[in-house]
């Protein structure tokens, strides 16, 4: 005979979330995280001059003030867009020109010191910015190319290198080299094999290499200022960090937040643009 405690049913306790709510709560706080000082700055910039200390978190009222103080001709801050796009464009086609063929030769080609080589490259990367201010500056001042473009691409291209060189040679190794033995048994050359297959293949890796080079370019900030001290030569980095309040001596937080919306604007178009087409490349697959 089962005792009335034994035949009562229990109690079962409330059910733990679905594992899928919990990664979307993760996932959700992790973009929180990550936007939350982007929308402080947007919030910051819609406010107006006297209301740049409030702490609510929408503006109101909106106003444009710190954007239209951003862009009056006596700022330059267009011209110094314009340094930006160039300093940044040029140091992402010299990368991806350079770092696409040494990173093929590392991947394809046997020879003796191949990893040593490699590992050299890596090495470069590793030195601070800081530390090669000062030469580059002595080096640079000596042969006159103080307030010029290439004193800024140069720097940004040799620490853009190294990474691009080793994010395309581990792509390029993933590869089959039987693609290219196909194509030459096709009639293709060395060079047609590798325009024609291997590029196409290659053009997620290459993509998303230009991406994180164009985005350190185009954020650098040390090597601009040590090498330009020209107002119209300057790069938006260094004109945001020079802007001046009304009195000259007051901290323009305003203006400095609106800049920081509007260089921040071209990153995010060009992520945009360039996802879409490194989806399309890796839904391609080998067989394309």
């Amino acid at each position: 005979m089962t005792s009335p405690s034994a035949a009562r049913p229990r109690r079962r306790g409330p059910s733990p979330l679905p594992r899928g709510s919990l990664r979307f709560v993760a996932v959700a706080a992790v973009v929180v995280y990550c936007l939350a000082p982007f929308y402080w700055m947007v919030v910051s910039a819609l406010r107006r001059p006297q209301d740049q200390f409030d702490n609510a978190p929408l503006p109101a009222p909106l106003s444009v003030q710190n954007f239209t103080a951003v862009f009056k001709p006596d700022v330059g801050f267009e011209r110094s867009l314009l340094n930006s796009l160039a300093v940044a464009g040029t140091t992402t086609l010299l990368t991806l020109v350079i770092g696409t063929f040494t990173a093929y030769a590392l991947a394809r080609l046997r020879f003796r010191g191949k990893n040593l080589a490699l590992g050299i490259i890596v090495t470069t990367s590793m030195f601070p910015g800081i530390s090669l201010i000062v030469p580059l500056l002595k080096l640079f001042t000596r042969i006159g190319w103080i307030n010029s473009y290439q004193a800024m691409v140069l720097p940004s291209l040799s620490f853009a290198l190294p990474l691009a060189i080793w994010n395309l040679t581990v792509f390029f190794r993933q590869l089959p080299f039987e693609l290219e033995l196909a194509a030459m048994v096709d009639g293709c050359t060395r060079g047609q094999a590798f325009r024609k297959i291997i590029i196409p293949l290659a053009a997620p890796g290459v993509f998303t290499t230009a991406i994180i080079t164009f985005i350190a370019a185009w954020n650098e900030f040390i090597i601009a200022l040590s090498m330009v001290n020209k107002k119209e030569m300057q790069t938006a980095t260094v004109a945001i960090s020079k802007f001046t309040g009304a009195h000259g001596f007051d901290q323009p937080f305003g203006t400095q937040m609106a800049a920081g919306v509007v260089v921040t604007v071209p990153l995010v178009v060009v992520v945009l643009v360039f996802q879409r087409r490194i989806i399309a490349g890796l839904t391609a697959g080998g067989v394309k």
